[in-house]
């Protein structure tokens, strides 16, 4: 495997009232996989997208995200660590409203890294028109959310959570609100970010969805219980 970008070593996560979502994980994913961390509801696959995605922080065990371990980190050097490192993609968009296509890919700049948020507004447009150019939207980039299809709006989720040139692109269930053919684009897109290099991490419930990764991390009650090297099938 190449150097590791996630580490996670006899991980838990246990919730007020005793609830324990995650039981002894050890999980290593390197630079430049595409992962899929798949399980039905309740699995832990979502307490794992957030410890993985330093949202929460473990109640056992030792998470370390491209070098640094999370535990040891303050809030606000966690936050840049997030920042500079991951790139989120979720079901639910969260793109801004009456915000154009370009627009909001450039305001990811301003909370990632790469010194994004110290560019000037024209040099953050420009990155944001390449990232979507490369998402096969250089067409649509004046065009708000509500004048895009699903799979368009999705596409510029993507955008946004990559013009920062993240190490580790984290999607948590990225076709969940999709049709099949604008599902079927979406995983073909995260397959290319991944072939340029980007680490890939899918969340998701879908044993189809997670089928378009090359490695299967299932997940049932709170453990890993099968991590899968296969060729990836068509959707």
């Amino acid at each position: 495997m190449s150097e590791p970008i996630v580490e996670l070593a006899g991980v838990a996560k246990t919730y007020p009232g005793g609830v324990r979502a995650l039981r002894g994980v050890d999980l290593v994913i390197g630079r430049g996989e595409m992962t899929a961390i798949v399980g039905p509801s309740g699995s832990g696959k979502s307490t794992l997208l957030h410890l993985i995605g330093t949202l929460d922080r473990p109640s056992e065990g030792a998470v370390r995200i491209a070098g640094y371990e999370v535990a040891e980190l303050p809030d606000r050097e966690l936050s840049a660590l997030r920042a500079r490192h991951i790139g989120f993609v979720f079901q639910q968009f969260h793109l801004a409203v009456g915000v154009s296509a370009l627009d909001n890919v450039a305001d990811g700049l301003l909370y990632g890294g790469n010194g994004g948020s110290r560019n000037t507004l024209r040099q953050r447009r420009e990155r944001a028109a390449a990232a979507l150019e490369r998402v096969g939207l250089g067409h649509r980039t004046g065009h708000r959310p509500d004048q895009l299809s699903g799979g368009e709006r999705q596409r510029v989720a993507v955008a946004r959570a990559v013009v920062g040139e993240p190490d580790l692109l984290l999607a948590d269930e990225p076709t969940g609100n999709l049709d099949t053919a604008s599902g079927t684009e979406v995983l073909d897109l995260l397959r290319d970010l991944h072939g340029t290099g980007t680490t890939v991490a899918i969340i998701t419930h879908d044993t189809e969805v997670a089928a378009a990764a090359p490695r299967r991390v299932r997940v049932r009650d709170g453990r890993i219980v099968a991590d899968e090297r296969a060729e990836v099938t068509a959707r």
